[in-house]
């Protein structure tokens, strides 16, 4: 079992950078594929970022490509997002999961809000 906490969110204003932190507990967070979804007042959760096991590959949304960076540190325990250049559009809360063989975690989520 893994338990996420995801943390860093707030409010800032368009054009500004936020940094994520998800930090997990448990000695198994080294082989887990890690991936950040968000979730819109009154939309479906939709993906953005996700991250190999190892830290060896990366994949993004479009919405994202070029803004987000995420990365991890497996002696931390911890996958972070970078956000920069921010978008009113990327309000939303937003989610860490950990994955392996089907198996997913997630974690309770931490606010965006991007100010026009």
């Amino acid at each position: 079992h893994v338990q996420l906490v995801e943390s860093g969110g707030g409010l800032v204003q368009a054009g500004g950078s936020l940094r994520l932190s998800c930090a997990a507990a448990g000695r198994t967070f080294s082989y887990y594929d890690m991936g950040w979804y968000r979730q819109a007042l009154g939309k479906g959760r939709e993906f953005v970022a996700t991250i190999t096991y190892n830290g060896g590959s990366s994949d993004y949304a479009d919405s994202v490509k070029g803004r987000f960076t995420i990365s991890r540190n497996n002696a931390k325990n911890t996958v972070y997002r970078q956000m920069n250049s921010l978008k009113p559009e990327d309000t939303a809360m937003y989610y860490c999961n950990a994955g392996r063989a089907g198996v997913v975690y997630w974690g309770q989520g931490t606010q965006v809000t991007v100010s026009s």
